[in-house]
């Protein structure tokens, strides 16, 4: 049976796009080398990882090889407009790259939702499955650390509140206990001060203000028509 058709995007899978990568590479030198062999030509080959290490290979020299293409490009008569080419056909596919990285992240956000599952076969399904599974393990593990870190919060509150609590009582307390103190020093500072009589008021400006007795009787004997005893002697 031959091999089936490959669908050229990225790897979704760290392993699976190591395990090509590897393959590939190997391959692709395998490939120059017997290019250059076969056909003597001048060779040269740089390759990077995704983690930044290099692969190279050359059948003379890369930097001289390199050195020999910055002249050729630079001296020739069109080698502007030959720039400027290399140039475009870079950017257009740059934009197809990025263009085809959207459509992969359109996809899998998708998936992610639950839409367009009937293109994916059931391997896919069970990564799909997998992925789900350990976002929603990190997002409650993360909901879970903010729900106790908002309780150790809240008791902290309670605590510094019941304080407040207390430290006002104890000072409602205390200034209750100044009033009353208060209060019982003015009683006993009345109780000192000399008692009022009325009766001897009374009496004092009835003494003062009314004439002697005598003379107020015989004012009152004269007035009902009575006779003194002086007057019947006379």
């Amino acid at each position: 049976m031959g091999r089936g058709k490959i669908e050229i995007k990225r790897i979704e899978n760290t392993t699976n796009r190591q395990v090509t990568f590897c393959k590939r590479r190997n391959g692709l030198l395998k490939k120059a080398y017997e290019l250059s062999v076969l056909c003597d030509a001048e060779i040269a080959l740089i390759v990077f990882s995704t983690r930044g290490r290099l692969y190279e290979y050359s059948n003379s020299s890369i930097k001289a090889t390199i050195e020999k293409y910055k002249k050729t490009s630079a001296g020739g008569s069109n080698s502007g407009s030959l720039v400027e080419v290399n140039s475009q056909q870079y950017y257009q596919q740059e934009s197809a790259k990025m263009s085809h990285q959207i459509q992969i992240l359109q996809n899998s956000s998708r998936h992610l939702m639950g839409e367009g599952l009937s293109s994916l076969n059931l391997k896919e399904l069970k990564q799909l499955e997998n992925r789900l599974e350990r976002g929603i393990t990190r997002v409650r593990s993360k909901k879970h650390e903010l729900l106790f870190a908002e309780i150790e919060y809240m008791q902290k509150r309670e605590v510094e509140l019941q304080n407040d609590n207390m430290y006002l009582r104890a000072k409602l307390a205390e200034s209750e206990r100044a009033q009353q103190a208060n209060i019982v020093q003015a009683g006993i500072d009345f109780e000192t001060l000399p008692t009022f009589d009325s009766r001897n008021y009374y009496h004092i400006n009835m003494l003062e203000n009314e004439p002697p007795y005598s003379h107020h009787q015989d004012q009152t004997s004269l007035h009902l028509g009575y006779e003194t005893k002086a007057d019947h002697s006379a």
